[in-house]
């Protein structure tokens, strides 16, 4: 009997994070889930499964080392090696600078940064005695660029992206692909169709990211062979300014 092969996708919400689980269980992954709460994602699971999937929630909080520790070793232990790992935790929040308190931006900074690292490194760990696996990290407009009210959540995504190039070049001579994805634009989300409907409108001529067209590129960033591998990808609608 074949071993199974796991994903992890740290951040699996209702959007770009289910839809990178959905993608990759469709190729035969066990889609190892996690957010905080696993009850949230009872209904993502149940998807996965009804579509012929394979699924696990975990509950973990990816700023808590132990947590993070713990989680990766219980993939290893209980599902399978662990193949892809994607880290897809997001953080965007907007406050004037005279009004960005420590507590925002170090809450910012440990759920895009510090969350990263730790996921990263504990992928590494697992990956590079194998000698194979991918890591992505989903990196935002504010990686490239600190917009007007977007000091925290740029400075974390950022540092995101710093730790991707560093996790590059160390660990692909391992054998190990490292991946950075820049998500430029409103993304179709519950959120956006309900705090911005005009830019929702859009939806309908292709003008906000789709998930499913996201976790497809995160699928082939997978697939790349390893003689062009790509670093940095940045996915945007047709129409979005840049």
């Amino acid at each position: 009997m074949a071993e199974s092969k796991a994903v992890l996708v740290v951040g699996a919400g209702e959007a770009t994070g289910g839809a990178i689980a959905r993608r990759f269980a469709r190729e035969g992954f066990v889609a190892c889930v996690t957010r905080r709460s696993a009850d949230k994602l009872a209904p993502l699971v149940a998807q996965i499964e009804a579509e012929g999937g394979k699924a696990r929630a975990f509950g973990s909080d990816a700023r808590r080392e132990e947590q993070v520790m713990e989680l990766v070793q219980t993939i290893e232990r209980e599902v399978g090696p662990l193949e892809v790992c994607v880290f897809n935790v997001g953080g965007n929040v907007r406050f004037p600078i005279r009004e960005t308190s420590a507590r925002v931006y170090t809450k910012v900074w440990e759920m895009a940064a510090l969350a990263g690292f730790l996921v990263g490194r504990e992928a590494a760990k697992v990956m590079v005695p194998r000698k194979r696996g991918t890591i992505l990290f989903t990196g935002a407009t504010a990686s490239l660029r600190g917009g007007k009210g977007f000091a925290a959540f740029a400075g974390a995504k950022h540092a995101l992206r710093a730790l991707a190039q560093s996790l590059a070049r160390e660990l692909g001579p391992e054998g190990i692909h490292v991946a950075h994805v820049v998500i430029d634009g409103a993304i179709d989300t519950p959120f956006i169709r309900d705090n911005f409907p005009e830019r929702y409108k859009l939806k309908a001529q292709g003008g906000i990211l789709d998930p499913e067209a996201i976790a497809e590129n995160y699928w082939r960033l997978h697939q790349q062979a390893r003689s062009a591998w790509t670093h940095e990808l940045d996915l945007r609608p047709w129409m979005e300014p840049w």
